[in-house]
């Protein structure tokens, strides 16, 4: 692979990749280095990328992999980031104003899940991928992601209709 189709096939995916290490880490700027770093490795074996089914699962594997490794340096176990990530950054940090209840909500809700859970239904329901795509990227069977992602949507619903209960009750 020549560096045309490297810049055609693999570097449009740089959003993708930032998007999802920006939700593991949490931090801009190592999420900025460890897209660089995913570059750099893709690039190393630019010769052998014709061999894999999709690049795009390819990037976001080894993504998940130096986020975990990064993660792991911190010599902090992976479990405590649960309560520390941002929600998904495509939602507008300030939203219109009729839904910025819902928002705000959802935030709560996808923050209450696990960490797994919550990146199956980034990769899901945010950046669109199939489920097979998630199988290859978490390393998990595909009907445990249905199970998972379904069991995530079913507490999001919980959690805002408890609150909105809630809200009513209160006025």
């Amino acid at each position: 692979m020549n560096l045309q189709d490297f810049n055609t096939k693999v570097y449009p995916l740089k959003d993708k990749i930032f998007r999802f290490a920006k939700r593991m880490l949490d931090q801009t700027e190592e999420a900025e280095d460890l897209v660089q770093e995913v570059f750099i490795r893709m690039w190393k074996i630019r010769e052998k990328l014709d061999e894999y089914r999709s690049l795009e699962a390819l990037a976001m594997v080894t993504t998940k992999n130096l986020c975990l490794d990064k993660l792991k340096a911190r010599k902090f176990p992976v479990e405590s980031f649960n309560d520390q990530r941002q929600f998904i950054e495509r939602i507008a940090e300030e939203p219109r104003s009729d839904h910025s209840d819902l928002i705000t909500g959802v935030k709560e809700a996808m923050n209450s899940l696990p960490e797994q859970s919550r990146l199956i239904v980034h990769l899901r329901d945010i950046e669109g991928y199939e489920f097979g795509e998630i199988s290859e990227i978490l390393g998990m069977q595909e009907n445990a992601i249905r199970v998972a992602l379904s069991r995530a949507r079913q507490r999001i619903r919980e959690i805002l209709v408890n609150s909105r209960n809630h809200e009513y009750q209160r006025n």
